[in-house]
């Protein structure tokens, strides 16, 4: 079964948030969320989310995957957070998969993952950070190599389906997208 952490910040995306870890968890993946401090997460929309750990709590643990979800200011947020930045450079280090949804692209730029890749994220929020070393795309879903991006609220349900046929394989995403009635 693979690991996947999901952290929340304050002013995340709660639709992207709750896509993620809701289709992670219909799949069959161990997701474990995390907040930036231990305080309950309230999302971009007002919405009130409980993070079962804080990111200190697991900054020393290796996941299969950390999916970051995009919204204002939780991206600004994600960016600016040491414990993110070291665990994101870490998880790279070790070959694994790093997603980011939304605004949250450019945490993985913050971190240099981004630097040479193919990347998309919601219109103008990578192209906003000069980095001519990245290749913005303005696809729904970019993969290039270990780094997954997407666009936004509207991409999440396809980018979590990704996630999942390249964790689980394609007959684990075929389930759960079936179990979705599209």
């Amino acid at each position: 079964m693979s690991r996947v952490l999901v952290p929340l910040a304050q002013g995340c995306e709660e639709l992207e948030a709750i896509t993620i870890t809701d289709l992670l968890v219909r799949a069959g993946v161990d997701v474990t969320t995390a907040g930036l401090d231990n305080q309950p997460v309230k999302a971009s929309r007002g919405t009130t989310l409980i993070p079962d750990t804080t990111i200190e709590a697991v900054s020393d643990e290796l996941f299969d995957l950390i999916v970051l979800p995009g919204g204002l200011p939780g991206a600004d947020h994600l960016r600016d957070n040491q414990n993110i930045q070291k665990l994101l450079k870490n998880h790279a280090a070790e070959g694994k998969y790093i997603g980011a949804i939304c605004a949250a692209p450019k945490a993985l730029a913050q971190a240099g993952l981004l630097e040479g890749k193919k990347a998309t994220g919601y219109p103008g929020v990578l192209a906003a950070l000069g980095d001519s070393d990245i290749a913005v795309s303005d696809a729904a879903i970019e993969i290039d190599d270990k780094i997954v991006t997407s666009r936004g609220p509207g991409t999440a349900m396809d980018f979590t389906l990704t996630l999942i046929e390249l964790l689980e394989g394609h007959a684990r995403r075929d389930e759960v997208e079936q179990q979705l009635v599209r």
